[in-house]
């Protein structure tokens, strides 16, 4: 018997209905052979700095660096349970053989195997690498299942990925949060990103605009032009000498030039466009494909790649007769869809572009979410447009002369409309895009040697524009590209993090409180800024993250060694905390001196503040802390407030209503009591007029102090 493991509950459904495996069990479905049951995300994670010893419980500086002797993982208790199913399932007698059919790429990887060797599994394993989840897809994909050991340096890479992360982020974050007082997250890759943001802003902080002109010459029904002229006396004199004067066109090139199609969706490309047209976050671009995914209606959404694979000619084909069967307003006299543009295994790594499947023709689309409708819609129209016919113009452009004075003018004409003809349908149908006000027009019949009288003349005035703010698609754009100046051609792989790791590296920046959205613009907070200015280039750096990316994909390759990579992670850590061991003393309050404390600690005498998702201690050696979302006051649908934490922390009680009573389905109040003598705050209630306590004291319920 075979047992298959999923990333996900809704894929393991979808594989077991194609084994034929229907029986629900506990965890798991069973029939013909198959036991399919799946994961939740990271079932297992690495351990915390304070389960490998006592002394690293301690945020002090004499700690650092924690660098592990042998790394160790933990089951995450949130989903402990699934754990546990997947465990006895592994050893199960009857399974001879385990079948990894998590998401083909390297955190899915990363997810079978640590709850495979974390469950002290032996038993031989295959991998499914598909990159659709169309019934035949998967027909094919069993049918091929490859040697799991095959991407052994897949899984190295993961590791390397997650342990590199771990290392510099528990280590950054702990050394400059002891030097500045104030909680401050250092990542990986975010600080970078971060970074990159900080910098753009103070660019346009520094920008000074600059005023210039330009002369018109009007004649013959074209506006013909000078370059930049940066004095207004010397633009009014240039049009009081040609004004009513003579002009000559001196030249006239013309040019027909070809627009080729774009090339299809990878999920950065897709994120950017989707951001730019419809306002979608990179993660909800991610989170709308992931779920088309899951319904079978597109292919794998987590690739780099803009290409099909060489033998996908006849599913191309099909994909795109069925999008125009489907999406009317993408229904034309178009050609045959020119498939081969599209494909090159060359181009491909472990996943193809992404395109609709032939699924599309059975699902009703009304009966689809909006944004994944758009979503798909947007899929569909790019695979059009990718295999449509060329977009031809025909660009003039024409010098005049005029005392003396050299003018230029530029028209183009369409030939022929191609693949723009299927653009300017989609953007026609969802009233989206802009239109470019600067669109060329044809010139008038211009030709050498022609001469225009009594000309007209103009000044306009204008200014040089600062760099712009990032939008997620500029941002997503810039992290792709991040260091590729100083990388050469013959890099594998380019940018921070990876087109599967970009969308939550952005909302952890969001979450983390050090960038804000302010419509579609990406800013850096005041804290964003202060926490880049402190941090040194060593972690800031988007060139140095970028090259441990491509180092990551080297050793999925088998071309660079994992220990050589993490000698180097290691040796960066330790060189950063024995730089850094001290501030200035004016420095160490720079985050917390607008800060408000909530109250006095009741362990410590400390003051309390208020973070993001909870109130934490400001004294690095005392534990005190209580989550917003306490479980004792969400049980009762309520979260932790400023005010009521005041009372609690002043006088150990607080008078609190609105919470709520699902045995009798209705709001009362009651006074909340704190018990603080314990390891962890406990609460209990009492009523007006009663002096014992009502309800049940609950423990375990601090937060992490540091979050």
């Amino acid at each position: 018997m075979q047992l298959v493991i999923t990333e996900k509950p809704s894929v393991a459904k979808s594989i077991a209905q194609v084994l034929h495996a229907a029986e629900a069990k506990n965890g798991y479905l069973q029939g013909n052979g198959y036991l399919v049951s799946w994961c939740v995300g990271h079932l297992v994670e690495l351990a915390s700095a304070d389960s490998y010893r006592e002394e690293w419980k301690k945020w002090s500086h004499e700690q650092l660096p924690i660098i592990p002797d042998v790394w160790q993982y933990k089951v995450k208790e949130s989903t402990r349970k699934q754990y546990e199913v997947l465990k006895t399932l592994l050893h199960d007698p009857q399974v001879a053989e385990v079948v990894c059919a998590t998401d083909a790429g390297r955190e899915g990887e990363l997810i079978f195997r640590l709850v495979y060797e974390q469950a002290g599994c032996t038993k031989p394993f295959k991998r499914l690498w598909i990159s659709s989840m169309e019934e035949r897809a998967i027909v094919d994909g069993f049918a091929n299942l490859r040697d799991g050991r095959e991407y052994d340096n897949l899984y190295l890479s993961a590791v390397c990925r997650s342990e590199a992360d771990w290392l510099v982020g528990i280590n950054a974050t702990r050394l400059f949060t002891v030097l500045y007082r104030h909680r401050l997250t250092v990542g990986r890759v975010q600080t970078p990103t971060l970074a990159m943001m900080v910098d753009r802003e103070q660019s346009i902080s520094d920008f000074k605009k600059e005023r210039y002109f330009m002369v018109h010459l009007l004649c013959g029904g074209l506006d013909a032009v000078t370059g930049r002229i940066d004095e207004q006396d010397k633009a009014e004199e240039i049009m009081g000498a040609c004004q009513k004067g003579q002009a000559l066109v001196v030249s006239v090139k013309q040019e027909e030039k070809s627009v080729y199609p774009p090339k299809l969706y990878d999920l950065t490309t897709l994120q950017r466009d989707a951001n730019r047209l419809f306002g979608f976050t990179a993660q909800q671009t991610l989170d709308y494909t992931q779920s088309l995914y899951e319904q079978k209606l597109v292919t794998y959404p987590r690739t780099d790649s803009q290409f099909l694979t060489d033998d996908m000619e006849k599913n191309a084909l099909e994909s795109a007769a069925a999008v125009q069967m489907v999406f009317p307003f993408m229904q034309s006299s178009l050609p045959v869809p020119d498939v081969g543009r599209v494909m090159d295994s060359r181009k491909v790594s472990d996943h193809h572009a992404i395109i609709p499947t032939v699924e599309i023709e059975k699902t009703d689309l009304g009966k689809v979410p909006g944004g994944e409708r758009q979503i798909l819609s947007l899929i569909a129209m790019r695979l059009l447009c990718a295999t449509g016919e060329i977009h031809k113009i025909e660009s003039v452009k024409a010098e005049l002369e005029c005392n003396g004075i050299l003018f230029t003018a530029s028209g183009k004409t369409i030939l022929q409309n191609g693949w723009k003809t299927t653009e300017e349908q989609f953007l026609k149908e969802y009233k989206t895009g802009k239109k470019n006000d600067k669109e060329e027009v044809p010139l008038p019949g211009l030709a050498e040697g022609m001469t225009f009288h009594d000309v007209d003349t103009k000044v306009s005035e204008h200014y040089t524009s600062p760099p712009k703010h990032f939008t997620e698609d500029t941002l997503l754009s810039a992290m792709e590209h991040a260091g590729s100046e100083e990388m050469g051609e013959e890099v594998e792989r380019k940018g921070l993090g990876t087109p599967a790791t970009r969308a939550a590296i952005i909302e952890k920046l969001v979450e983390k409180g050090f960038v804000e959205r302010k419509n579609k613009q990406m800013l850096p907070t005041e804290d964003g800024v202060k926490l880049i200015t402190v941090l040194p280039e060593v972690v800031k750096s988007p060139k140095l993250t970028a090259e441990w990316e491509n180092d990551l994909t080297l050793i999925s390759k088998g071309e660079k060694s994992s220990e050589v990579f993490m000698e180097g992670i290691e040796a960066m850590v330790s060189a950063l905390v024995h730089t850094y061991h001290e501030v200035d003393e004016s420095k160490q309050g720079m985050f917390s001196s607008d800060r408000e404390a909530v109250g006095r600690c009741p362990k410590c005498g400390g003051n309390v503040y208020e973070g993001r998702t909870n109130f934490y201690c400001e004294n690095k050696d005392c534990d005190f802390a209580l989550l917003k979302n306490n479980r004792y006051f969400a049980s009762m649908r309520k979260e932790l407030t400023k005010p009521v934490v005041q009372a609690l922390l002043k006088n150990g009680k607080a008078k609190v209503s609105g919470l709520y009573s699902k045995k009798k389905d209705s709001t009362f109040a009651a006074t909340i009591h704190m018990d603080t003598s314990g390891k962890y705050p406990q609460f209990s209630m009492t009523f007006d007029g009663e002096k014992g306590s009502k309800g049940k004291k609950v423990n375990k319920e601090r937060g992490s102090k540091h979050e």
